[in-house]
């Protein structure tokens, strides 16, 4: 019986990790600009049968669909946590131009070239281990944090849509990825 009290307390103090995939532990919930978003789903991007790395979608609400997550008002969270030895920064660009290009008509790609071309100046090589962190935000900005680091922000919620659906959009980076992030 006199052990009930410290259980109680340690059930209180213990993180709390929803899910583990690959070794990565990722929490049920993080805070983003003041607010509470729950994990919504997780997932392995996979490319050529290597495990890149794990992305994690979290949201005031569950959702199950990408458009319930792009009209969600609120901050959103999608972070990246690098499983494969190294991504190049070369690799990184190519991969963020091909999935805007896929996702987004010629005339709005326009628009978002010169936000395009800001964000891929933030990245450098990623390792395994590393944590990449895209917040959006409800004024319509995109903080990105890299290995622990602001490295800026992107303006615009026509640049958060397009962020968004390169892992949800029509034609995904990982369509498993994307079922696994939609989860709700």
């Amino acid at each position: 019986m006199k052990y009930i009290p410290l259980l109680f307390v340690m059930l209180f103090v213990t993180p709390v990790w929803a899910v583990e995939i690959e070794g990565v532990s990722l929490p049920d919930s993080v805070t983003v600009a003041g607010e509470t978003l729950k994990l919504n789903g997780a997932g392995v991007r996979t490319k050529f049968f290597f495990d890149i790395y794990v992305g994690a979608l979290y949201l005031s609400e569950g959702a199950t669909s990408a458009e319930q997550v792009v009209a969600a008002k609120g901050p959103k969270r999608l972070s990246m946590s690098f499983l494969y030895g190294e991504v190049s920064r070369e690799k990184l660009v190519d991969g963020w131009i091909e999935g805007f290009e896929k996702n987004q008509p010629k005339d709005s790609l326009a628009k978002l070239q010169s936000r395009l071309d800001q964000f891929n100046s933030m990245f450098s090589d990623a390792h395994k281990g590393d944590l990449f962190a895209f917040d959006f935000l409800e004024d319509g900005s995109t903080v990105v944090t890299l290995k622990g680091k602001r490295a800026g922000a992107i303006d615009g919620a026509d640049f958060q849509r397009a962020l968004l659906e390169v892992w949800l959009g029509k034609k995904p980076a990982d369509k498993s990825l994307k079922k696994a992030m939609l989860r709700g």
